[in-house]
């Protein structure tokens, strides 16, 4: 008789964390409206499918507010976004942006779809398949006409960031051109910030997940190693982040999560620190107790104590 092995649940954010482990371009989506305007929004699940036919893919949420339009339009064309062209990817994502094309150079492709200047490259689709996928829907392209911008280096994502600032952080790190005064303050800054947010918006789910990544820290033996060491410090810096609730600065947090990875790695001397334990653990209770202040003093007692460490 066999046995069915019993599926161990996969946590949203450390999915979502996992998968930011592989690098994407990104794009701009675009197509038209039912009454020719144009309508896009960005992406960084596209990719190709068949060489013949030629066929592309990307995802989209199913609370997308262009789910409608995507699956009633009868192509869309993918304009792949150069390094210079972050601010795009930033404008096309928001959506407190009305006319995401407003400002924005673009002309009509060959076959009618709208098409983002100075891009990398394009590609005018006709849709060939759409297919629900859990919480996504999945367009499939047949490209009818593509063209070649300037040659300039994609814009990638890596880890939640643009790879352009998280590596020229890293460099920063590894050359020792970071100082740490300037890195504290950065810490001081970003997560007194998230600490205050946290406080007004965290759920007690994430709040648990705070505590819980300090207890993790202090169940370290002496001897535990180095990775999980880091990965421990990470979960906690990544669970107050989290509990934000703020996409921008949770960003910024996870490119600070990544500096803290390399200078643990390759910069600071890692041992046990027992004395920064009631520290953390302040910080975790002040935010249980909605005390902005206190845990953003805590944050600050931390930072302070870790340096003199």
């Amino acid at each position: 008789m066999s046995e069915v092995a019993e599926r161990t649940a996969i946590e949203p954010t450390q999915f979502r964390q996992l998968l930011g482990c592989f690098p994407t371009g990104v794009a701009v989506i675009t197509t038209r409206t039912a009454d020719g305007k144009p309508a896009g929004l960005t992406c960084n699940s596209f990719s190709s499918v068949s060489l013949d036919p030629p066929l592309v893919l990307f995802s989209l949420r199913n609370a997308s507010k262009l789910l409608d339009t995507f699956k009633g339009a009868d192509g869309f064309a993918i304009n792949i976004l150069s390094e210079r062209q972050d601010a795009l990817s930033g404008r096309f994502a928001s959506s407190k942006i009305e006319n995401k094309f407003e400002g924005v150079g673009w002309r009509s492709g060959p076959n009618g779809m709208p098409l983002i200047n100075e891009c990398l490259a394009s590609f005018e689709c006709s849709v060939f398949a759409c297919h629900e996928a859990g919480d996504h829907v999945v367009l499939i392209g047949e490209v009818k006409h593509m063209d070649a911008g300037a040659g300039d280096q994609a814009l990638v994502f890596y880890k939640g960031a643009y790879m352009m600032l998280a590596e020229s952080l890293r460099n920063m790190v590894l050359q020792g051109k970071l100082g740490d005064a300037h890195i504290d303050e950065a810490y001081r800054a970003l997560y007194g910030t998230l600490l205050r947010l946290a406080c007004d918006r965290a759920t007690d789910a994430e709040l648990d997940a705070v505590e819980e990544a300090v207890d993790t820290i202090e169940g370290h033996a002496d001897d535990a190693p180095l990775k999980d060491r880091i990965d421990s410090a990470s979960r906690f810096f990544s669970a107050v982040a989290t509990a934000g609730h703020n996409e921008a600065l949770t960003l910024m947090a996870q490119t600070m999560t990544s500096v803290l990875r390399e200078r643990m790695t390759h910069v600071l001397p890692v041992r046990p620190r027992p004395d920064l334990f009631p520290l953390r653990r302040n910080i975790a209770h002040s935010l249980r107790r909605r005390d902005a202040d206190g845990a953003a003093a805590a944050l600050d007692e931390l930072i302070t104590q870790l340096r003199k460490g």
